[in-house]
Parts: structure tokens; sequence; C-alpha cells
């Protein structure tokens, strides 16, 4: 017994010897593996080695800048299906009202409007699995509905005016992710795109919403990338390369390893003379800003908004084989003038830097271009005309457009923020849905002849009552108006499709206001870029 007592003392002493010997030569690498190891053949319990090993990786990349990341298995499938255009599933849009899981949507040619699930059923259970009334999250509810492809969805269903569930049985198939939220004519001449994230497909949805669009008589384009956060790369300059000659620069990226690379226009674009217009606000970031920075450097397009993010950082993808991922920072991106549009950062300080957008607020700059204060240092011109340009923090619009709060009350955003305009809007087409699609036969004959009635606003302050939201006569005054379009874009949505609810919902969009002024006018437009005053 008293050897086995020694050996034990006498085990951590030759280990503390063996990393004394050891100290001159051991890097950083050794001392965080050594670490590791002393920790899971000697820590008094056992210790969860998975989790210390991924909180290190955490640790050490938050030092490094605000955007290098890890995630584990279950984050990176749910941060890059979304990217790479699909997953498995049974083919549904839903919303997760009153605690129950409602169809919006069947998604066209999939195995739900195959099998026969139609808007306005509600699943109540899939493969034995309850999901109404047990208050699951939306990313549970999508856990359980997806699953590998051929393998099989029961679902128990119940629908409108029938007494007993109906059980379905669904085979999951592939399921497209679409990037472009809408694509429509505003008018005769001007056609609309709205790019929800830079994912594997944008570039295809692009290209073909163009070709529709030119079919319908497109001469000048908007395009939405507002509260677009970004995603890949490659679509941002392959889109640009659509308004571009062949030979125009594009975007760079640099880095002290991997030295410049250049990215150019490798072939005529296929939309060279009319009119662009780009919208963007204080959440379009990164390959948003690449696309606007490509744009407004070569002078093919206005930029309309508010000064976008600040993101000029490139992370490349480093995934481990247990499913988990390093997203890790390795070179920055340059518009075609050389600016670099990544906001500052301090290394570590990731609190000042996540609240960006509140000391932006603070400030006044998204009520006032006055309040954005341009450093000379970081002026930049333009390729064609010379305009000046900035980086340093953003892509600066070329006219600033205000955020709208006229409507703003505490009565509107107690409806919006309960959910109750949602549920409101969703009932209301559940209730109505076979009268509405046989007086509107399509979406054009909805947003013309359907008007939200004042009967249908009372039903909807007092729905807003039962549900806790008490009726301020002053406030409803003051919102009652933009909350009608709310609710009429909210219906044209649950009916139709998202596009829908963009060409009635963008008429309460300030941007989109001013885009389409821009647009208009021929003379402001070609005084704007030509950047005479």
């Amino acid at each position: 017994m008293k050897k086995i007592l020694s050996l034990l003392f006498v085990i951590p002493a030759l280990w503390a010897t063996v990393a004394v010997a050891q100290s001159r030569e051991m890097t950083p690498v050794r001392k965080l593996q050594y670490a590791e190891q002393i920790i899971e053949n000697f820590y008094v319990d056992t210790p969860d080695t998975t989790k210390l090993v991924e909180d290190a990786i955490v640790a050490m990349l938050k030092d490094l800048d605000p955007h290098s990341t890890y995630t584990n298995a279950e984050e990176t499938r749910e941060l890059t299906e979304p990217l790479e255009g699909g997953f498995s599933g049974i083919g549904i849009r839903f919303q997760v009202l009153n605690d129950t899981l409602s169809v919006i949507e069947a998604v066209s040619g999939g195995p739900s409007e195959q099998a026969g699930i139609m808007a306005g059923d509600k699943i109540i259970a899939c493969n034995d699995t309850v999901i109404a009334g047990v208050k699951k999250k939306n990313s549970q509810i999508m856990k359980i509905l997806r699953g590998p492809r051929g393998t099989v969805a029961n679902l128990k269903v119940v629908r409108k005016n029938t007494p007993e569930p109906i059980d379905f049985r669904i085979v999951r198939e592939d399921i497209p992710i679409y990037s472009v939220d809408a694509a429509f004519m505003i008018d005769k001449n001007t056609g609309y795109i709205r790019i929800a994230r830079f994912a594997e497909s944008t570039t295809r949805e692009v290209e073909d919403a163009m070709k529709s669009l030119k079919k319908n008589g497109m001469k000048n384009l908007i395009i939405d990338l507002t509260d677009n956060g970004g995603g890949y790369l490659r679509p941002s300059y392959e889109i640009s390369n659509m308004f571009l000659r062949k030979g125009d620069k594009l975007v760079y990226t640099e880095s002290p390893r991997a030295g410049r690379h250049d990215y150019v226009a490798e072939t005529d674009g296929t939309f060279l003379d009319g009119k662009v217009v780009l919208m963007v606000n204080q959440f379009s970031a990164s390959a948003s800003e690449i696309l606007s920075g490509a744009m407004q450097d070569n002078d093919r397009a206005a930029i309309v908004g508010r000064r976008t993010f600040g993101k000029g950082l490139v992370q490349r993808p480093f995934p481990f084989p247990d499913g988990s991922m390093m997203r890790l920072t390795v070179s920055r991106y340059y518009t075609p003038s050389g600016r670099c549009i990544q906001k500052p950062y301090a290394d570590g300080d990731d609190d000042n830097y996540r609240h960006d957008m509140d000391n932006r607020l603070a400030s006044g700059e998204f009520m006032s271009a006055d309040s954005i204060h341009l450093n000379d240092s970081l002026c930049y011109y333009t390729l064609r005309n010379r305009r000046p340009v900035y980086g340093g923090g953003g892509i600066m619009p070329d006219r600033f457009v205000a955020i709208d709060t006229t409507f703003y009350t505490t009565y509107y955003r107690d409806l919006v923020a309960k959910g109750i305009v949602n549920r409101f809007c969703f009932d209301y087409v559940d209730d109505n849905r076979a009268a509405l699609k046989k007086k509107y036969k399509n979406a054009d004959k909805f947003i013309e002849g359907f008007t939200v009635s004042e009967d249908m606003m009372q039903d909807l302050i007092e729905f807003g009552e039962k549900e806790g939201v008490e009726y301020n006569a002053g406030q409803y005054a003051v919102s009652g108006g933009y909350l009608t379009t709310v609710v009429k874009a909210l219906i044209g949505r649950d009916l139709y499709d998202q596009a829908t609810y963009f060409r009635i919902a963008n008429s309460l969009n300030p941007i989109y206001r001013a885009a389409l002024d821009l647009i208009n006018s021929d003379d402001e437009y070609g005084r704007l870029l030509s950047g005479k005053k």
C-alpha cells in the first residue's frame, strides 16, 4: 500500500519535472495540449473535455476579432442550411400561433403539397411526437419535421370543418431555400428584386428574376438589400458582374499570408444600360456591402438609404470531423477604389462592437446624415466619375434616407411585438380563404381590390384588448393608417406569397419611396452619379 501511495504522489511530480524541462521549447499549442492532458488525467472529478476544448476555442477566437467564431455541430447545420440553398424535410411554410403549428403554404411541388397538406392545416403531431400545446420553439419543431431524404414523417393534422384529425404519410425530400424574397415589376419600366441573403443559389435566382423582369419590359431596376446580413462572397461579385463590363474591377481581398486576390468582371454583363438603384440600411452587411461597393465605385448604381453595417472581414470555414466548424478571418476585402469598409474594433472588446448600433442611434445618425463625421484621410474616388466615397465603416449612401418614426407608438409596438397583428391576419385568412381566393383570383386583383375595412380594424382592436393590449385612441390616430397597410400586406402574404407582402408593404418604406423617386428622375439620377451638384 505504501508503494502505491508513493507512486500516486510521484507521478504528478514526474509530470511537473517534465513540464519544467520542456518549458523552454514548449510551443503555445503544445502547452494547450499539455494542459488538457493534465486536466483529463488528474482532475478530481471526471471533466467534460469536449466542453473544455470548445470553450477554449471560443475564448481564443474572441481575442482575435468579432467575426471569427466557433459553432458546434447543431449550430453549424442551422447556419449553413440557408446558405447551401436547401435541406431535407416535408416542404411547408408555417407559423406557430397559439402554441399550434399552422401551415401558411405547402411548397409548390414539394412532398406536403403532393400528399394533400393545405394552407390553414394545423399539424398537432409528427411520428407520435406531440407538437401542439407543448410550448415548443420553432427550432425544436423544425428539428422534428426535418430529417434525411427518404425518411417518413407521419403527421396528424387538424383541418377546418373536418371533425376528426387526418393522418398523412409524407416522405421527406430536398427542399430549396430561396434567397430572393420577391421579384416583380413596380410599373411598366421598373423592376424590383429583394435579396434576403447571399447563398449558393443566389446568382442563379437573380439571373432568373432578371430574365423574367426583362420579358415584362424592365428598363430600370431597384435591388433591395435592406436587412441583408450577407453570406457567401462569390454571389456578391457575380451579381455585380451582371451590370458591368468585362475587365471592370469588382472587389479584391488581401492578407499578409495569402497576398492580394483581385476579382474582375469576366464577361460583359447582361444589364449594362438601364438605371440601377440599390436600397441599403444599417443592417446591410458583408456581401451586401461588396455588391454595393462594386456598383458605387464603378458609378453603375446609386445607393439609397443609410450607412451600412461595416463588415469588411472575410471568414474561411474550417470544419471538424464531428460536424462542428471554426470560421476564421483570413483576409480583408476592399472595394474597387481601395476602400476597406470594416468598422473599427478592439481585439477582445466584443461588447463595444456589439453596441455599435445603439451608439449610432444615440448619435442621431439614423435621423440625419450630418451626424456622420467623415474622415478626410479615408476619402477615395470612384473609378469613372471621380466622386468622393469613404471607407472606414460601411458604405455611405449616395442619397441618405432617415428612419421613419412618425407612425411609431407604444400601442403599435405592443400589437406587433406580442404577435397580435400576425395572429389576427392569419386567423382572418384561415376563416375567409375560400371566399378571398374566389373573389381575388391572383395577387394583382387582391392588391387592386382588397380594402381593410374599419370593421376589420375594430376587430383587431378588440382582439388586442382580449390579449392584454389596452386600446389607446390617441396613439391609434397616429399609427392606424400605417397599421392598416401592414394588415393588408400580411393578409396578402398569407393568402399568396412573400412577394405580395412587399408589393403592399413597400409603400410604407421611405427608402423604397426615395429609390423609386430617384429612378424615375433622369436628371437627378444622372447628376447624382456624375458627382455634379
